[in-house]
C-alpha cells in the first residue's frame, strides 16, 4: 500500500542536526500569522474559525507551525494554545525582535532586556517550560549582534529554547551569528518570483541549516492573468499557490515552507502541494520564472 502521508510526499528535515538535541519536522509546515485580525493586528473576526484552522493542520499532518510574539501582537501565541496544547509530536516556533506600533506597522527592538522578557511572555503564553525554536525576527542595529542573541543563549543553556533561528539576514549576517550560537533556522522571504536570498539559501544548504521561506507564495504580474504562473497553473489544473509551494519543496533539501492561511479550504490546497507531479519541462518553466 502506497504511504500518502504529508511526511512522505514533502519529506522530512532535521533541524540542528548536529546537536546532541535534533528536531525532525515535515518540510511543509504552516504560519500562523493570519489566525490575526486585518493587518496582523488584533483577534481574528472568527474566533472559532481560527482555532478550526489550526487544529485542521495536525489533523492534515502538519507538525511544524511558526508565528512570533508580535502576530496580534500575542494573539496568535494564545490561540495556539488554545488549539495546540500540549503540542503532542508538534513543534512550535515563535520569534521576538519586533515591535508593533499599528496594523501593518512593525519596527526592530533587539534590547536585550526586552528580548529576555519577550522570551518569558511566549514561554507563559504557549504554557511551555522550553520553546522548540526561537527565533531573532529582526536585528536590530542599535544594538551589539552578540548582545541579542546573548540572551538567546543564555536561555538555551538554562533550557529554556531548544534551538536558535535567525530571521531575514544575508549571508555575513549568518556568518557572525554561528559564531555566536548554533543556528538551527533562517527565514528570509523567497518565492518562485523573489529571489533575492537565493546566497543564504546556499549557504544554510552547505551548512545543513533549515531555511524557512516568509511569504513562500508568489504574487504581482507572475500570479495575475495571463502572468506566467498563472498560465501554467491553467495548464496543469494546480494552483498558484500549489504551484509555489512545489516549486520551494523542490528547490532545496533545507527549504521548509510555511505558508499561512485563516481558511481550512485554503490550508487544504496548500498542503495538497506537496503531491505536486510535473513534467521536466514544466519543473523548468518553474525554474525559468524569475
Amino acid at each position: 500500500m502506497t504511504d500518502s502521508s504529508l511526511a512522505t510526499r514533502a519529506g522530512r528535515f532535521t533541524l540542528a542536526a548536529a546537536s546532541d538535541d535534533p528536531m525532525t519536522v515535515t518540510r511543509l509546515g504552516y504560519g500562523a500569522m493570519r489566525v490575526t485580525g486585518p493587518g496582523v493586528w488584533g483577534p481574528p473576526a472568527d474566533h472559532d474559525a481560527a482555532v478550526a484552522v489550526l487544529r485542521r493542520t495536525t489533523e492534515l499532518g502538519v507538525d511544524f507551525v511558526d508565528t512570533a510574539d508580535s502576530y496580534g501582537p500575542f494573539v496568535s501565541e494564545d490561540l495556539i494554545r488554545e488549539a495546540l496544547h500540549p503540542y503532542d509530536g508538534v513543534v512550535v516556533a515563535t520569534k521576538a525582535g519586533l515591535l508593533r506600533t499599528g496594523p501593518n506597522a512593525w519596527k526592530p527592538l533587539g534590547d536585550p532586556a526586552y528580548l529576555q522578557q519577550c522570551l518569558e511572555m511566549s514561554l507563559r503564553r504557549l504554557a511551555v517550560e522550553r520553546i522548540d525554536l526561537y527565533q531573532l525576527h529582526r536585528v536590530d542595529t542599535r544594538y551589539p549582534l552578540a548582545d541579542q542573541l546573548g540572551v538567546l543563549a543564555d536561555a538555551q543553556q538554562a533550557g529554556k529554547i531548544r534551538h536558535i533561528g535567525l530571521s531575514e539576514v544575508d549571508v555575513d549576517t549568518l556568518t557572525q551569528a554561528r559564531e555566536i550560537v548554533d543556528v538551527a533556522s533562517v527565514q528570509n522571504i523567497y518565492n518562485v518570483g523573489h529571489r533575492g536570498h537565493g546566497d543564504v539559501v546556499a549557504a544554510c544548504e552547505s551548512a545543513d541549516i533549515g531555511f524557512i521561506p516568509w511569504y513562500p507564495i508568489a504574487g504581482g504580474d507572475l500570479v495575475s492573468r495571463g502572468g506566467a504562473l498563472a498560465d501554467l497553473a491553467e495548464q496543469t489544473g494546480y494552483t498558484v499557490a500549489q504551484l509555489s509551494l512545489a516549486w520551494l519543496l523542490r528547490r532545496s533539501p533545507v527549504m521548509l515552507p510555511i505558508p499561512g492561511t485563516g481558511s481550512v479550504a485554503h490550508l487544504e490546497e496548500n498542503v495538497a502541494a506537496a503531491g505536486v507531479v510535473l513534467t521536466d519541462e514544466q519543473w523548468a518553466q518553474l525554474d525559468d520564472l524569475a
